[in-house]
């Protein structure tokens, strides 16, 4: 029997009524907290919904990020072709046709000079005089001697030809005769001594006199009057005089031995100095060493270069300028930091569709900032300068073409005038990278 049956049997009623009202104030909090519950799982669903969908965003983000910085970014460049001729500067000194130091042959005191530093001199003319005191008494004594060594000979010649007509008249022995002969013989070659002696004093007499062998400038004076010289070059003390000869200069210039083959006799060479600029002299390849120095790996050059107004002074420091004439066929150059060196040989990495591909070339000549090739490589390639040694076959990279200065676009001379911004400035070093594309960045940076 239910509560309310119980409660009617006994007349209990209003029990009922509020057990029912009871009953729908629960119904009422039990919706109520259903439909709280069910809202805090909704928040929490959407919250994790968001959460996780975040994180998905992130890890995307990421790994855009990742494989965005595991691309290696580098710099390309294309191989040019050298020209038909290189210009190779070289430094060089000037230096007289002719450069003679003069020292004295007879020892004694400057007596008097002539010519001072800088004064022009022909062939010839009177530089200084020597006091040679000692000298003309060894002349006076050996022309005495040899007027005495005359009177001897006529005295034997007379006795001989006296014992000849006695011999004629058998009134002397022919041993006799013989020993007069002999005693004229002896005195004829005792006066030939004698004269040779008084020659070679005059000889020696007349070099107290110092005169220009050649006609020149005169540009060093080391002595003055009353200094006492030596005969011969001993020395720096015995140097009297030194003569240069200007009105063709000559100048000796050093050539790699790369360029060796392609300089001969007849080449013109263009000299200028800092100090007259603006003004550039023509001088020509006389000759060669014909043969390279093995100390420095060069070749002697020697270039006459024609002074006759006397601008230009011996000693003086210049740039000499050689056209060295190139191949038929004009190889491809590359920049020298565009090189790799491996055990396999020397190699170039090249960009084809943004995957590296490794060459092997044959290297020529060595250019400076730029190098020569031989072979291996087109003018099509795309040279990726400043290579990282961990650079493989197949590496997947970014390229970009190298910034050009702007007062090097149209690219430096080849030889000894290739400009050495065009290596500086090819492109960056071997960690630097290029800047990131504005459209790469909104992506990141979303």
């Amino acid at each position: 029997m239910s509560h309310a049956q119980r409660h009617s049997s006994i007349g209990i009623h209003g029990l009922h009524q509020h057990e029912g009202a009871h009953n729908i104030k629960r119904i009422r909090l039990l919706r109520r907290a259903r439909w709280a519950a069910l809202g805090v799982l909704l928040v929490l669903g959407a919250g994790a919904a968001l959460v996780m969908t975040e994180r998905a965003a992130q890890a995307k983000a990421l790994a855009a990020s990742t494989q965005e910085n595991a691309k290696v970014h580098v710099y390309v460049v294309s191989p040019r072709p050298g020209r038909g001729q290189q210009t190779l500067q070289l430094p060089g000194s000037l230096q007289g046709y002719i450069e003679t130091p003069i020292y004295a042959r007879s020892s004694g005191y400057i007596k008097q000079w002539f010519k001072d530093i800088g004064a022009r001199v022909n062939k010839g003319d009177l530089l200084a005089e020597i006091a040679t005191g000692e000298i003309e008494q060894q002349l006076a004594e050996a022309r005495a001697n040899r007027a005495q060594v005359q009177s001897n000979l006529q005295l034997a010649r007379t006795s001989f030809e006296r014992w000849q007509g006695l011999r004629a008249r058998d009134a002397v022995s022919q041993q006799e005769l013989d020993e007069r002969q002999n005693t004229l013989k002896l005195v004829q070659a005792n006066l030939a001594a004698s004269e040779a002696v008084v020659q070679r004093l005059e000889l020696q007499l007349s070099y107290n006199r110092i005169v220009a062998p050649f006609s020149g400038v005169v540009t060093k004076r080391n002595i003055d009057v009353g200094s006492l010289v030596d005969a011969g070059n001993g020395g720096a003390p015995k140097l009297l005089f030194t003569l240069s000869q200007t009105d063709v200069l000559r100048l000796y210039v050093s050539a790699p031995q790369s360029f060796a083959p392609r300089i001969k006799a007849g080449q013109e060479a263009q000299v200028t100095l800092s100090e007259l600029p603006g003004q550039t002299f023509t001088g020509k390849v006389v000759r060669t060493a014909g043969a390279i120095d093995p100390a420095t790996r060069t070749l002697q050059v020697e270039i006459n270069l024609p002074n006759p107004d006397g601008k230009l002074l011996p000693g003086s420091y210049v740039q000499v300028a050689l056209q060295a004439a190139g191949a038929d066929k004009p190889l491809l150059t590359v920049p020298n930091n565009g090189l790799l060196f491996r055990p396999e040989g020397t190699l170039v990495a090249t960009v084809v569709d943004g995957k590296v591909q490794l060459k092997k070339v044959t290297l020529g000549r060595d250019l400076g900032v730029r190098i020569e090739i031989q072979s291996g490589l087109s003018p099509q390639d795309k040279l990726i300068i400043n290579p990282p040694d961990s650079l493989a076959e197949g590496d997947a990279v970014v390229a970009s073409e190298a910034p050009v200065p702007a007062n090097n676009k149209e690219g430096g001379k080849e030889g000894g005038k290739d400009s050495a911004k065009d290596g500086a400035k090819e492109g960056p070093g071997k960690d630097a990278k290029p800047e990131p594309q504005p459209a790469k960045a909104e992506r990141s940076a979303s």
